[in-house]
């Protein structure tokens, strides 16, 4: 059994924002499996799907960001899971939008999310999938760029680094972290994008 937790603020305030790029990732698996992540449990909206005949839970802490910990420790208490087996799935200003990174393990760096994560559970041993919403334009302050909606024109990107995501996931589950690693992970994204 894994889970599958995207990182991200509650309510239709912020359902559409770079800041919830964990929650739009989960909801969008539990859609195309048609199922809706609504279930209340563990201080979380949870569905549980299968794939790659593994059972998953997908969840959407409901603490806000900040405190996405508390949810994900009740979730890992709950449903008896190690923190290997909890995949994390959040935003990063540090890459790209359309591009991903994949990390077995590794600290939260300036992301209030992970580290409340990290700080319950902890470990900083516990794999992540990173989607990119940036690059930070200019001067913006960073909060109010991460708390803004994705511009229409952002749209496919966006759904470019979903999909993205999606393939690493399923290599995860499949116990081939360090082959996502290799194929998401490289500066130069041409060998990958070559692979769409």
């Amino acid at each position: 059994m894994w889970a599958v937790i995207g990182l991200g603020n509650p309510g239709r305030r912020y359902a559409r924002t770079r800041h919830n790029v964990g929650f739009i990732f989960v909801r969008r698996m539990a859609e195309r499996r048609g199922v809706k992540v609504k279930k209340r449990k563990y201080m979380a909206r949870i569905a549980e799907i299968k794939m790659n005949e593994d059972k998953l839970i997908l969840a959407q802490p409901q603490t806000y960001m900040n405190q996405s910990g508390l949810a994900v420790r009740e979730i890992a208490q709950g449903y008896q899971l190690a923190p290997r087996d909890i995949i994390i799935v959040y935003d990063d200003l540090d890459i790209p939008l359309g591009q991903i990174r994949v990390r077995r393990e590794g600290s939260g760096g300036g992301h209030h999310g992970l580290r409340s994560v990290i700080e319950e559970l902890g470990t900083e041993s516990l794999p992540r999938i990173r989607v990119g919403i940036g690059p930070l334009a200019g001067r913006e302050e960073a909060t109010r760029f991460v708390l803004a909606p994705f511009g229409e024109e952002e749209i496919p990107l966006l759904e470019r680094g979903l999909d993205k995501a999606g393939r690493a996931l399923a290599m995860i589950l499949e116990g081939r972290i360090d082959e996502a690693m290799n194929r998401f992970n490289k500066k130069d994204r041409q060998t990958e994008d070559n692979l769409e």
